[in-house]
């Protein structure tokens, strides 16, 4: 597996890169990747089929310039900045091993995810719903995936030192919550677990073993301009 660490500059850019990678693995026999990225400014996410009205205060985003995009994953809506780290996997598709489906592919990945912060923390970590890791029942990472024929990508969230009242303020509580949730607000759910990034990010690459860097980074300037800057893909439901 290789590995890159590279923020681009705006959130259009940062999303579509996680597709390019996938893109360029299925379609021109790439290889298995890694990279982290942390965005510098503001933005919320949509999951894949999620509903901009109902997960996300809209009124307080144009209030303060928040952008809103979509992803091409699924799960839930997410408030990105400094303090939230974003790591991308791009794996094989594998018919007789542990990423034949969506199900192994999620216990695959949050097993050896939950293992690695565990040992960073040297605190129990438990996986909860179908894709949070959580401490102390207070959910910290949030992940989602998208499949293709030969290749899929498992990307997510780590609360480092993000500004958790930013939550509440901007993003709804979801329309689907984990049965452990409890209906607890932003606020009382989550929490960060104040290391910095590059303890998670050392954890991960030994868990992958992603010792070799990235030495092409695939083009993902029309992604850029045909779907994530546009209101169509950001706003299509």
């Amino acid at each position: 597996m290789q590995r890159l660490d590279l923020t681009r500059p705006s959130p259009a850019g940062n999303l579509a890169l996680d597709e390019a990678l996938l893109d360029w693995a299925e379609n021109r026999g790439g290889v298995e990747t890694l990279r982290f990225w942390e965005s510098p400014v503001e933005f919320v996410v949509l999951g894949y089929a999620n509903h901009a009205e109902i997960e996300v205060n809209l009124d307080a985003c144009r209030e303060e310039g928040v952008p809103v995009l979509r992803r091409c994953s699924g799960g839930g809506t997410v408030l990105q900045g400094s303090g939230c780290l974003n790591y991308n996997l791009v794996l094989r598709i594998d018919e007789t091993g542990p990423t034949r489906s969506i199900h192994e592919t999620n216990r695959f990945v949050m097993d050896r995810h939950r293992a690695a912060v565990e040992a960073v923390l040297a605190r129990e970590i438990t996986i909860q719903g179908h894709t949070d890791l959580t401490a102390g029942g207070l959910k910290f990472s949030g992940n989602a995936q998208r499949r293709r024929r030969n290749f899929l990508v498992f990307h997510g969230t780590f609360l480092l030192q993000f500004d958790l009242p930013r939550i509440s303020r901007l993003l709804r509580r979801p329309s689907k919550q984990p049965e452990y949730r409890a209906d607890r607000g932003h606020e009382t759910f989550l929490t960060n677990l104040n290391i910095s990034g590059e303890q998670i990010k050392s954890a991960l690459r030994i868990a992958w073993k992603a010792d070799a860097l990235l030495e092409q980074i695939p083009d993902d300037s029309a992604l850029v301009m045909e779907k994530y800057s546009r209101d169509d893909w950001n706003r299509k439901f």
